[in-house]
């Protein structure tokens, strides 16, 4: 059976005493470990590598702040900075630390027996451009959606809708993974995420989401 393997390795740049970072529950890689969810495009597409994270915490052990320095430039980006976030309200903080740290952690996802292996390097430089391709003739299904839920609906340019998310395969099974992912989001506490996940179904002109929304989205 193919195994999903995350290596995360932390190299959290502190330049204080080791005893007064902050630090949380088993620590930061055992936290993504067991919360990360490889991303639907990365995962088809053997997309992997380093992201390198910026993030900082306040008194409360809250993440005040997240960036991406260095990232690969597809939905894993993504996916580190919602790991992040999700560990907001989990650390612990020792008194008189300063909050306006910037703490910078690499992150290396990989995947193992999917066939990567054998791919061609430049395999994944295609691919990533291929996602940022994919990402506006998303955002062009989305849009003409959104148009139709406000009364503003183009008639005329549905038949085009339909055909680009044929070429792009949104249909029952893309749609039902999206959602599976959402309500894995849910049962960790990032209703924020999950929720745009089931916007996203929304505006690909589906339903299948609409009950999921109402329950969780309010």
């Amino acid at each position: 059976m193919s195994k999903l393997i995350l290596i995360f390795l932390l190299g959290l740049s502190l330049q204080i005493n080791a005893q007064q970072h902050p630090t949380i529950k088993n620590g930061l890689e055992s936290f993504v470990r067991a919360n990360t969810i490889y991303p639907m495009y990365a995962k088809e597409n053997c997309i992997q590598g380093s992201i390198e994270i910026a993030f900082k915490i306040n008194k409360e052990g809250k993440v005040t702040y997240t960036s991406i320095t260095k990232g690969i430039g597809a939905d894993l980006d993504a996916e580190a900075l919602r790991l992040i976030k999700l560990t907001s309200g989990k650390w612990t903080v020792p008194t008189g630390y300063d909050t306006t740290f910037l703490i910078r952690s690499p992150m290396k996802f990989s995947l193992q027996d999917y066939g990567c292996e054998q791919l061609n390097p430049g395999s994944m430089g295609l691919a990533i451009k291929q996602y940022n391709d994919d990402m506006t003739s998303l955002s062009k299904i989305a849009n003409f959606y959104r148009n139709r839920e406000n009364g503003t609906e183009n008639f005329i340019e549905e038949e085009t809708i339909i055909a680009l998310k044929n070429e792009m395969g949104v249909d029952d099974e893309y749609l039902n993974k999206k959602i599976a992912i959402a309500e894995k989001k849910i049962s960790q506490g990032d209703l924020q995420s999950a929720c745009e996940d089931f916007k996203f179904v929304k505006y690909m002109g589906s339903t299948k989401a609409d009950k999921l929304l109402a329950k969780y989205c309010k």
